[in-house]
């Protein structure tokens, strides 16, 4: 870790809401706000937030599992992700989710019309708007959490 936090203080809580907390805290909501106010189904949402995570390297994201309404998705899930251009576990809609989420992190300026319009056949307006908020949350706050080395010892934010 590369911050120094004072002893006794819990290190996503002090960066996250003590050093900066006007930007913190709304960071936060916006993080806890993609948890509890998604439509996608779970493993779509899975499927774009593990492979972000696999591209950020962060350890605690790598490591959570997206529960609803008690169930999370199965296990080796994240291998599939891994191999989501050749895994035989993803409906379209599960594969284009992890499609979507290496290539709005990795190259943006390639998403082209052929993509969007596999997209648009799976996808309405208001679920690719979401996927993509979703995304970009998960792109920053994995990628600020891993480069400040908070990751070992991150926890979703509660508010």
């Amino acid at each position: 870790m590369i911050i120094d936090i004072p002893e006794g203080k819990e290190p996503i809580g002090y960066v996250w809401g003590e050093m900066v907390p006007g930007i913190g805290e709304a960071a936060s909501h916006f993080s806890l706000a993609v948890y509890e106010h998604s439509t996608l189904g779970l493993r779509e949402f899975e499927a774009a937030r593990l492979r972000i995570a696999q591209l950020n390297g962060c350890a605690f994201c790598l490591d959570w599992r997206t529960e609803r309404d008690g169930r999370t998705v199965e296990s080796g899930f994240d291998d599939a992700v891994t191999a989501w251009r050749t895994t035989d576990a993803f409906d379209d809609r599960t594969r284009l989710a992890a499609e979507y989420a290496e290539r709005y992190a990795l190259d943006h300026h390639g998403l082209d019309e052929e993509f969007w319009r596999r997209m648009t056949a799976h996808y309405g307006q208001a679920e690719i708007v979401e996927l993509s908020m979703s995304i970009g949350s998960w792109l920053a706050f994995g990628r600020l959490n891993h480069v400040l080395g908070l990751d070992s010892v991150c926890a979703l934010p509660r508010p």
